[in-house]
């Protein structure tokens, strides 16, 4: 990962990070789907309890629901030891999930952003804000047929920003 200019999105997703096809019904099994994609956890089951008792405290406070169908859930702070990189998980839910967007629709594209330091973990956060922000990005996301496609679509769109 580069250290100079702008944290990119598109370094910090991979393949392996990516599910097009979530399950879950509801909010509790999407993010156990999300946390189970984190590759630095995924065969650690305390690690994996870790991170989700993070993420419903941060729901508790608010939801993470964005509104526009998507929800980028993340720990209030940093989770330092948890993960040695930055790491994003990307899911994508065929019909959505109520969610507590401030919208009110259902969330059907997920970031799961987890970070070891706050300032990576506020950068993340705002940068992948901005770019789905765009209506574009977002139904493109939606139609993305591959892993490979999706992050195609983020190199794209933060090649614009």
């Amino acid at each position: 990962m580069k250290t100079s200019g702008p944290l990119a999105l598109s370094e910090l997703i991979s393949p392996a990070t990516i599910n097009l096809d979530l399950k879950g019904a509801d909010r509790e099994a999407v993010l156990d789907e999300l946390v189970r994609q984190v590759p630095a956890i995924r065969n650690d089951p305390e690690a994996r309890a870790t991170l989700l008792r993070a993420l419903h405290e941060r729901e508790q406070l608010h939801s993470t629901g964005i509104g526009d169908g998507v929800a980028l859930p993340h720990a209030r702070n940093a989770l330092v030891g948890l993960v040695d990189r930055p790491v994003i998980v990307f899911g994508r839910h065929a019909q959505g999930i109520p969610y507590g967007s401030i919208d009110g629709a259902p969330a059907r594209l997920f970031f799961l952003l987890v970070a070891p330091t706050v300032t990576q973990h506020l950068a993340m956060l705002a940068r992948i804000s901005r770019l789905l922000r765009n209506p574009k990005v977002r139904q493109d996301l939606l139609a993305a047929e591959s892993a490979t496609e999706v992050l195609a679509l983020i190199r794209e769109a933060e090649a614009g920003m």
